[in-house]
């Protein structure tokens, strides 16, 4: 007779396994505001096929007895329910009922300290999203088995989620834990907190902003990008409709469940015309101040390219053709750079490439080798035609130029704090250097002149030099064709040290292609970005450049968007 044997099995069948389970790291602003928490609860269940009268054993070896009628009025007390409740769970047959679903991590410690081999407990973690809809395509959402689904809580599952532990204990035949007996503990590692770049209030402010301006229009839907200069920081990411992460079965449109600006890809229409600018500048081609001799209309290889508003033909500089978006004078500077050279800049700039910031679903884009494309495509990429990036991706170009020509991949995990309160920061993005801090002044000065006297004006912002691009294109209808437009602004103030982009973009807005654009917005968001801030107002007189070259170079009257 294998007596040691005998002895293991009885030992095992004695043995009882808890789950610990560890708590899921909260999710923070820049200013340390909870945008998602866990709330540890149990469901306490009772076998009530063992229900009866407990003796309690003391580690001083004494024992009590508890009736039933003792338990149900502790186990009412603890629970804060009617008495009649508890005697209603533990009266039966069944082996498994639930008692109270939801308790507190306290209540459950007092209920498992009355050592009642019948009852037993399910640990569940309840997300909490404080802030509802507010910023939450950024922060995502958590599925029904505690399963990420989206946002930061997907990108930062392995950070989040921790260890969970385990406690191993005996329990003697009435099923009652023996509290002398050994046991193994190994305690759960809670997860770690992000805390993101994303800043609250101005997420809130430019959600409220694009929102209102999404719904004058009638258009599809609108998107805010707000980015620190210096080092690509994420401040907003905010769409004009977002999931609200406490519940996102109500969301109708999946495209909620990821920010647009970094999932939706459009053709970025004339704010492409920056980047134009700045490879035309940096390969020597051109300068801010040169002739640009623009006809009423222009035809090269057998296509043809008008502008928005109908003029003769003019002596431009070419500050002026970029201040009321000319495409006619854009493709004739532009054809000065080779086909492989406009695609080579477009890659220089990121066009074509993920920015690499920490939310799943990012587009690439779309951006055809040089050598696949048709007559036209190669000049219309010049002014953003033909070509298709993300909201984000056209923000990090003018970031570049407002940063002295060094470009800076956004990023919107600001550090990572670990269960012991350690805090690391993680890697930032590796600057590249794009265009020469000289081509940079050059565009900016050029951007400037946009707002000041060409086809911007609305964009102003009260108090500061500002400067922009804005941007319109066809949209693609999903049978085919063109059904709408992408309109958009994007710039960056002040002007005399950059410190903040803002890039709005609205989806199909309704009415006449003048009036649906998003530099009105740009306003309105870049004023309170740089007042929440504390920047101080401009000093320092605003940048005009001559739209026209020589004797009509005081004319710097101008209409035109694009």
């Amino acid at each position: 007779m294998d007596l040691s044997g005998r002895a293991a099995n009885a030992e095992n069948a004695r043995l009882r396994r808890e789950a610990l389970p560890a708590l899921r790291g909260e999710i923070l602003d820049r200013n340390g505001s909870v945008l998602a928490r866990s709330i540890q609860r149990y469901d306490i269940a009772v076998d009530q096929t063992l229900v009866g009268d407990i003796t309690v054993r003391n580690p001083d070896g004494s024992s009590e007895t508890n009736t039933v009628l003792d338990t149900i009025r502790d186990l009412a007390d603890i629970l804060q329910i009617p008495d009649e409740d508890v005697k209603n769970a533990l009266d039966g047959d069944a082996n498994f009922e639930y008692l109270y679903r939801g308790a507190t991590p306290e209540q459950w410690n007092s209920v498992r300290d009355l050592q009642l081999g019948y009852v037993t407990a399910e640990p569940v973690s309840q997300r909490s999203y404080p802030n509802g809809q507010l910023g939450g395509s950024v922060v995502g959402f958590m599925g029904g088995d505690n399963e990420a689904l989206a946002g930061i809580e997907l990108s930062q599952d392995d950070l989040l989620r921790g260890e969970d532990g385990s406690r191993v204990f005996e329990i003697s035949a009435d099923g009652v834990r023996i509290p002398v007996a050994p046991h193994d503990e190994e305690s759960p590692v809670d997860g770690s907190n992000i805390q993101l770049t994303l800043d609250r209030d101005v997420q809130f402010y430019a959600q409220e902003a694009v929102a209102e301006r999404v719904q004058q229009l009638n258009a599809d839907w609108g998107t805010a990008v707000v980015l620190r200069v210096s080092d690509g920081k994420v401040l907003a990411l905010a769409d004009s409709s977002m999931v609200d992460p406490n519940d996102p079965g109500r969301t109708d449109d999946e495209s909620d469940y990821s920010p647009r600006s970094v999932s939706a890809a459009v053709e970025p229409g004339s704010t492409q015309k920056t980047l134009t600018a700045a490879a035309a500048l940096e390969e020597g081609k051109i300068e801010p101040l040169s002739e640009v001799p623009v006809p009423a209309e222009l035809t090269i290889d057998g296509q043809t390219f008008t502008d928005s508003f109908d003029h003769g033909a003019e002596d431009r500089t070419f500050a002026g053709v970029i201040a009321d978006s000319m495409n006619t004078g854009t493709v004739e500077v532009g054809r000065e750079l080779s086909p492989e050279q406009r695609y080579e800049w477009l890659r220089n700039f990121g066009v074509g490439a993920a920015t690499g910031i920490e939310i799943p679903g990012e587009s690439t884009g779309l951006l055809a080798d040089w050598t696949a494309w048709d007559t036209r495509q190669q000049y219309t990429v010049l002014f953003g035609q033909g070509v298709s990036q993300t909201p984000l991706r056209t923000a990090t170009i003018f970031q570049a130029i407002a940063n002295g020509g060094v470009l800076v991949e956004p990023r919107i995990v600001e550090a990572v704090i670990d269960s012991e309160g350690t805090r690391t920061a993680p890697d930032p993005a590796e600057p590249r250097r794009v265009v020469s801090e000289e081509t940079a002044a050059e565009v900016l000065e050029i951007l400037e002149s946009v707002v000041t006297v060409g086809g911007a004006p609305d964009a102003a912002v009260e108090g500061y030099r500002a400067g922009g691009k804005s941007g319109t294109a066809e949209s693609p209808g999903e049978r085919g064709g063109y059904d709408g437009y992408t309109t958009s602004f994007v710039g960056m103030a002040p002007m005399e040290d950059p410190q903040y982009i803002v890039a709005v973009t609205l989806q199909r807005p309704e009415g006449d292609v003048r009036t649906i654009g998003a530099s009105g917005v740009f306003s309105q968001i870049m004023g309170e970005v740089l007042r929440h801030y504390g920047v101080s107002p401009s000093t320092t007189e605003p940048v005009a450049l001559p739209k026209f070259f020589g004797k009509d170079a005081g004319r710097n009257e101008g209409t035109a968007s694009g």
